[in-house]
């Protein structure tokens, strides 16, 4: 992913509840729609990371 312009899914459609993306040079930037002004900033790694596990149920015993 190549961009700095935020990204939100498609499958949001008008709503403002959905997660936000962009990349720069350095890291990925993630923030809610509805909150614009709160920004998580981490490498690709360790979201690729974080994905892999969210994909693989690591997380699912907090839900």
């Amino acid at each position: 992913m190549r961009s700095t312009e935020w990204q939100k899914s498609t499958y949001s459609a008008a709503n403002n509840e959905c997660i936000e993306v962009r990349t720069n040079a350095a890291a990925v930037e993630l923030r809610e729609s509805d909150e614009g002004h709160l920004i998580l900033r981490t490498t690709q790694a360790a979201l690729a990371a974080l994905l892999r596990g969210i994909k693989a149920g690591e997380f699912d015993h907090h839900a």
